[in-house]
C-alpha cells in the first residue's frame, strides 16, 4: 500500500473551472489568518498600554480596535467557510457525475465481477470523503499552517528564549504525525472496504427480498449482514484508536510545552526581564501554535482518509471500457437492411476464459429473415444476441451488419438500430409511460399508447391507479412477470428497430397474453431481420429458419418439420423442452 497522497490529484482538474472562487477563498483565508495573528499584538498593547498605564482612554481605544479586528476576523472567516463549502459540494457533484458516466460506459464484462454495493459505496461514501477534504479539511489545514508559521515567527520575535523551548518539541510532534498518518491511510482504506461490504450485503438482500422471504432466510441474511457490519465497526474502531493516540501525543506534547514555557516566562516577568504584555502575547501565540499543530494532525488524518478514497475512485476511472469506440466510426447505410454475418466467431466470457461460448460459429441471416435459435442451455443462443449488441467483442472471427464489421461502428449507433426484448426485462422506478419511452425517448403520448396496444399492455396499464402515469416501483415489483415482459415488448415496438432481438420474449406470458403478443411480434418482425431465442413451439413455427446450436456451433438448420423428421438433437429437444402440444 503506497503511503503518499498522490491519488488526491484526482480532484485538481475539478477545481480548475472554479479557480476564481479558489483564489477568493485563498485571499479570505490569508486575511483571516493575518487578523487572528494580529490579536496577539493587540493583546500585548491592551495589557501594557491599557492596563499598565491606568489611562481609561487608552484602554477604550485599544479595546475598540480589538473589537473591530474581531468583527473583520468573523467576516473573513465566514466568507472562507462559504466559499470552500461551496467548492466541496460542486467538486463532489462533478466528480460523482463523471465516475457514474464512466461506470455506464463500461461493458457488461466488468459488471460480471464488480459488486453493485461496492460501486455505490465509491459513488457515495468515498466521494463524500473527498468533499469533506475540499470543503473543510484543506481550508482548515492551510489556515492552521499559515497561523502556525505566523505564530512561530511571532514567538521568535516576542521571546527567543521561550521560542527555543517550544521549538525543541516540534520534531517530537512531527514524527508521530507522519508515522501515524501513514497508518491512518491504510486503516481508512480497510474501513472503507468493509463499509462497501455492508452496502453490497444490503443491496443483494433488498434486490432478492422475495427469494429471501420465500425460503425463510431472513435470520441467515440478517446474521450475514451483522457479521459484515461488525467487521466494518471493528475496522473503524482501529482507525479511531490510531487517530486518538495521535491526538493524545500532539495535544499533550504541545500544551505541555506551553505550560513549561509559561512557567519560565512567569519567572522572567517577576524578575523584570519581560513585560506582562509580552508574556500574554507569547502565551497567545504559543496556544495558536499548539492548536495549529493539533488541528494539522486532525487534517492530516482527513487527508489520509481522502487519499484512500481517491485511490478507490481511481481504480474505477482507470478501468478502460472493453468495447472501444473507433476513432473514425463508419456510418451504417440508410436504410439499414439487416443482413447479419457471423464468420468463424469464437468467444468466451471474461469470467470463463478458455471455455468457448461460441466455437467457430458461422451464420448468415438475410435481410427481413426471421431466425429461431434453439439448443440446450449453454449452447450459445443468448451469446449471439449479446455479441450483436456489442456488449462483448469476439476473440476470433468477425460479425458484420450490412457488410460493416461491428468493431467499425460506434456502439450507440449500432444499438440504436437494434431492438431487444430480454427474457428478464428490467423495469425502472419510473411511471409506465417513461418505461415504454426508453425505446424512443422523444415519442409522443399517442405513440407510447400505440406501442402498448401492439404489445397487449394497454389493458393492464389503463387499469393501474394512475394509468400510464403510475409509478411501477423498484424493478417493477408491482407488476407480474408477464406484465413486465409486455412492457419490454412495447419498448421494442416503439423503437421500430431494423433488427429485432427476442430472448425468450414470451416465456412469462399466459396463454391468452401470449396469443396477443405473438400476433404483435409477427407484425413487428414483418419486413425486418429478427433473431429469436425460443423454446415455445408457436415462436419456432413462425421462423423462416430454425438453427440448432450446440457447444457454440450450428449443428442443424431447417424448418420445424424437416428438423423433427431428421431426428438428432432437435427431436430430443422437442420431446423434452418444446411445448409440442402448442
Amino acid at each position: 500500500m503506497t503511503s503518499d497522497i498522490g491519488a488526491l490529484r484526482l480532484a485538481l482538474p475539478y477545481l480548475r473551472p472554479y479557480r476564481g472562487r479558489v483564489i477568493l477563498a485563498g485571499i479570505a483565508l490569508l486575511t483571516s489568518a493575518g487578523l487572528l495573528l494580529s490579536l496577539g499584538q493587540a493583546l500585548r498593547h491592551l495589557v501594557d498600554a491599557g492596563f499598565a498605564s491606568g489611562e481609561a482612554g487608552a484602554l477604550d481605544r485599544t479595546a475598540l480596535a480589538l473589537f473591530g479586528t474581531v468583527l473583520l476576523l468573523g467576516g473573513f472567516t465566514a466568507l472562507r467557510f462559504f466559499l470552500v463549502s461551496w467548492l466541496g459540494e460542486r467538486v463532489a457533484a462533478d466528480l460523482r457525475r463523471d465516475v457514474f458516466a464512466h461506470v455506464l460506459s463500461l461493458s457488461p464484462a466488468w459488471f460480471e465481477t464488480a459488486r453493485t454495493g461496492d460501486v455505490l459505496a465509491r459513488l457515495t461514501a468515498d466521494i463524500a470523503l473527498l468533499q469533506a477534504l475540499i470543503g473543510t479539511a484543506v481550508s482548515q489545514g492551510l489556515r492552521n499552517l499559515v497561523i502556525g508559521l505566523g505564530a512561530l515567527a511571532m514567538v521568535l520575535v516576542t521571546s527567543p528564549k521561550l521560542a527555543a523551548i517550544v521549538l525543541l518539541i516540534v520534531p517530537v510532534v512531527v514524527v508521530p504525525l507522519v508515522l501515524f498518518g501513514r497508518r491512518e491511510k491504510r486503516l481508512s482504506r480497510t474501513a472503507q472496504e468493509r463499509v462497501a461490504d455492508v452496502a453490497a450485503a444490503v443491496e443483494e438482500a433488498i434486490s432478492g427480498i422475495r427469494t429471501v422471504q420465500a425460503f425463510t432466510q431472513e435470520p441467515e441474511v440478517q446474521a450475514g449482514f451483522e457479521q459484515r457490519q461488525e467487521a466494518a465497526v471493528m475496522a473503524a474502531q482501529r482507525r479511531i484508536a490510531s487517530r486518538a493516540t495521535l491526538l493524545f501525543a500532539v495535544v499533550a506534547l504541545g500544551f505541555g510545552t506551553i505550560i513549561f514555557a509559561l512557567w519560565v516566562g512567569g519567572r522572567d516577568v517577576v524578575a523584570g526581564r519581560m513585560s506582562g504584555g509580552e508574556l500574554a502575547a507569547f502565551v497567545l501565540y504559543a496556544v495558536m501554535l499548539a492548536n495549529a499543530g493539533a488541528q494539522l494532525s486532525e487534517v492530516w488524518g482527513e487527508v489520509q482518509r481522502a487519499a484512500g478514497a481517491a485511490e478507490r475512485l481511481f481504480e474505477v476511472l482507470r478501468v478502460a471500457p472493453a468495447i472501444r469506440i473507433p476513432a473514425a466510426p463508419r456510418p451504417l447505410p440508410e436504410p439499414v437492411l439487416g443482413r447479419i454475418v457471423f464468420a468463424g466467431v469464437r468467444f468466451s466470457y471474461p469470467t470463463r476464459p478458455g471455455q468457448w461460448a461460441l466455437d467457430g460459429l458461422d451464420l448468415v441471416v438475410e435481410p427481413g429473415e426471421t431466425i429461431a435459435l434453439v439448443g440446450p442451455s449453454g449452447a450459445g443462443k443468448s451469446t449471439v444476441l449479446h455479441l450483436l449488441l456489442r456488449f462483448y467483442d469476439p476473440q476470433e472471427g468477425h460479425i458484420t451488419l450490412d457488410g460493416i464489421d461491428l468493431r467499425d461502428l460506434a456502439p450507440a449507433a449500432l444499438r440504436a438500430r437494434l431492438g431487444l426484448v430480454p427474457q428478464d426485462p428490467v423495469i425502472f422506478s419510473e411511471d409506465a409511460a417513461a418505461n415504454i419511452r426508453l425505446g424512443r425517448p422523444g415519442a409522443s403520448e399517442a405513440e407510447v399508447r400505440a406501442a402498448a396496444r401492439a404489445a397487449a399492455a394497454d389493458g393492464f396499464i389503463a387499469a393501474l391507479p394512475a394509468g400510464y402515469a403510475t409509478h411501477l416501483g423498484a424493478k417493477g415489483v408491482t407488476l407480474s412477470g408477464g406484465q413486465r415482459q409486455r412492457l419490454a415488448i412495447a419498448r421494442a415496438v416503439l423503437r421500430d428497430p431494423a433488427v429485432l432481438l427476442l430472448d425468450e420474449a414470451t416465456s412469462a406470458l399466459d396463454a391468452e397474453s401470449e396469443q396477443a403478443v405473438q400476433q404483435a411480434l409477427a407484425g413487428l418482425s414483418r419486413g425486418r431481420t429478427t433473431l429469436v431465442v425460443a423454446h415455445r413451439l408457436a415462436t419456432i413455427r413462425r421462423a423462416d429458419r430454425i438453427l440448432v446450436l450446440d457447444h457454440g456451433r450450428v449443428v442443424a438448420s431447417g424448418d420445424h418439420a424437416a428438423l423433427l423428421a431428421g431426428g438428432g438433437l432437435y427431436r430430443r429437444l422437442a420431446a423434452l423442452q418444446f411445448d409440442l402440444a402448442g
